[in-house]
């Protein structure tokens, strides 16, 4: 197969992705939301009251696809399989989920572009490899990191690891880990979205960021970190 062939195919499932996040971002807002999990969710209730197993598989691949192609919604997605399997299996579920969505973006990022830009990067010199070099020894802190601090989009936590030459292993272990924390309080909050919808209501999607769930969440980005101040300190 000639060297541009094989590029082109190697590139074909990030360019995929990027054209799906465009497309979801203009024309899925609305249908990817919290009211329209309102208008649907008798259905929804429905389906899986009848078909419990098939319902759980549907929803892992429907959140699994989802976060594979970048679309809007994964944090409605989150709070639906609260709203439908409760915290538990439903923090199960999700995790699940989003770990594999993550998996293949990483996986179709590297194969891509990410390959490429982690070898430039070992090739680099001055400033530049000494920020590689750090990273890779501290790449158990830098992943549980961005994985824990609520403001780092959950996108650019999947593409970083990606253009950094991070092994695969080691991105999916930290990814199952340290989302861990944050879907389990939006799995609670979707637990409770069916009394919210009864009333009117919608749920507080900034709750993450109140001192009671955001300070857990800080020490623990916190405690991830510390080997790196050990480290540098020894």
């Amino acid at each position: 197969m000639p060297p541009a062939t094989s590029r082109l195919l190697r590139r074909l499932p990030i360019v995929v992705i990027v054209l799906a996040a465009l497309a979801g971002a203009l024309f899925l807002r609305d249908a990817l939301s919290l009211s329209a999990l309102a208008r649907n969710q008798d259905r929804l209730l429905a389906y899986r009251d009848a078909h419990y197993p098939l319902a759980a598989l549907a929803f892992v691949a429907a959140y699994a696809l989802l976060v594979a192609l970048s679309l809007p919604g994964a944090l409605v997605a989150t709070l639906t399989g609260g709203f439908l399997f409760g915290v538990f299996p439903g923090v199960v579920l999700n995790v699940t989920a989003a770990t594999l969505g993550a998996t293949a973006i990483f996986l179709a990022a590297r194969a891509g572009i990410g390959t490429d830009i982690a070898r430039r990067l070992d090739q680099s010199g001055g400033a530049t490899r000494r920020f590689r070099d750090g990273l890779r020894r501290n790449e158990w802190s830098f992943l549980f990191l961005i994985r824990l601090v609520p403001v780092v989009p959950f996108a650019l936590a999947n593409l970083l690891p990606a253009l950094l030459g991070v092994g695969l292993g080691r991105f999916a272990l930290t990814t199952a880990l340290g989302i861990v924390p944050g879907a389990l309080i939006y799995t609670w909050l979707g637990a409770g979205l069916g009394m919210l919808f009864a009333r009117g209501e919608t749920p507080d999607l900034g709750v993450i960021l109140e001192p009671r769930f955001l300070l857990p969440l800080l020490a623990l980005a916190a405690l991830s970190f510390l080997p790196v101040l050990v480290r540098r300190r020894a």
